[in-house]
């Protein structure tokens, strides 16, 4: 599988890994699996399939044979992207990345406007075009999109799968609720752009993401996904439940000047505590730290997306073209 130096790259027929997670979301890809296979050799690729068969195997997989291949396309949820990503960039070369979104929430899919249908993500890949996207690191980790601690972050891997299935991001809601009755802030000091910030807080996230769960990170236009940024967004300690209703109401308005709320833009910050603190990585376990250096990669990877321009020129013409017999 491993291409040849010097082959004639215009007669060489191009290689597409495809890593399926059978079990991610309501698994809708197994009922359109050849559907998908047949369309990618339609376009002259050659296709290798593997189903994943445990946690962090999409990483290794890509890590071992990712240079061997033009590009790597996975199915999955959040978690397979997350997987599929840290394997890219500890990868000799790095394949362009197609993603077809068979999880839950799929927030990142959301945030690149990436088909939630199984065909139509298909087409975004076989006929869409490259967009090259930063990534986050925490210490020795990557993540793809965000990286938080706090109040309802544990939900996204506690919650069980056949409740996810059913409610979606309702059933995250449902689950945080139950523990809002004893809320656990964390003492921290927080570096960053030649500023520090010191205080108890109970949420915060690090993205780079247009949205997170529904909530948007900026104003239209103020966030972008390869600009070398990251958004940060923290949640302090509530002087009474007064203050946490008002700070919930401002991020459901998605107002980011409520007092409670800190929000900026950093290339790069750091966050100490004296005590360990549980991190999720796009809603994926991500360990307990008390030191936490965060850094964006700019340009990480590539990653197809629709061709929307191509989408609406083709819509034009065929209005155009309607008009014309009226």
């Amino acid at each position: 599988m491993q291409r040849q130096e010097g082959q004639n790259e215009e007669n060489r027929q191009k290689e597409l890994l495809f890593l399926v997670n059978p079990k991610a979301g309501k698994a809708e890809i197994r009922n359109n699996l050849l559907d998908v296979i047949d369309r990618f050799v339609q376009k002259e690729w050659k296709v290798e399939v593997r189903t994943t068969q445990y946690s962090g195997e999409v990483t290794d997989i890509i890590r071992e044979k990712g240079h061997a291949y033009d590009m790597v396309v996975c199915s999955g949820g959040d978690g397979t992207l997350n997987e599929a990503v840290n394997g890219l960039l500890h990868s000799e070369s790095k394949p362009v990345l197609g993603y077809i979104p068979a999880g839950t929430t799929n927030d990142f899919a959301v945030s690149l406007n990436l088909p939630r249908e199984v065909h139509h993500a298909t087409e975004a890949i076989v006929n869409g075009q490259p967009f090259v996207c930063d990534a986050g690191k925490v210490n020795n980790q990557y993540f793809v999109y965000v990286a938080a601690f706090g109040m309802f972050t544990e939900v996204s891997y506690s919650t069980p799968q056949p409740m996810k299935n059913m409610l979606g991001r309702v059933a995250y809601i449902l689950e945080g609720i139950k523990s809002l009755a004893e809320i656990k802030t964390y003492p921290l000091t927080i570096e960053h752009n030649c500023e520090t910030i010191t205080g108890e807080f109970l949420f915060g996230m690090v993205s780079n993401s247009i949205s997170v769960g529904g909530f948007k990170m900026g104003k239209t236009g103020e966030v972008s996904m390869n600009d070398g940024l990251l958004e940060v967004l923290l949640v302090k300690k509530p002087r009474n439940l007064a203050e946490l209703q008002s700070a919930v109401a401002a991020l459901l308005r998605n107002d980011l000047t409520n007092p409670c709320l800190y929000a900026f833009h950093t290339s790069d910050l750091r966050m100490f505590s004296s005590e360990d603190i549980s991190w999720t990585l796009d809603g994926e376990d991500g360990g307990n730290l008390r030191d936490v250096r965060i850094g964006v990669i700019p340009s990480a990877y590539t990653i197809m997306v629709p061709n929307y321009e191509e989408h609406w020129a083709k819509s034009r013409a065929e209005i155009n073209r309607v008009a014309e017999k009226l």
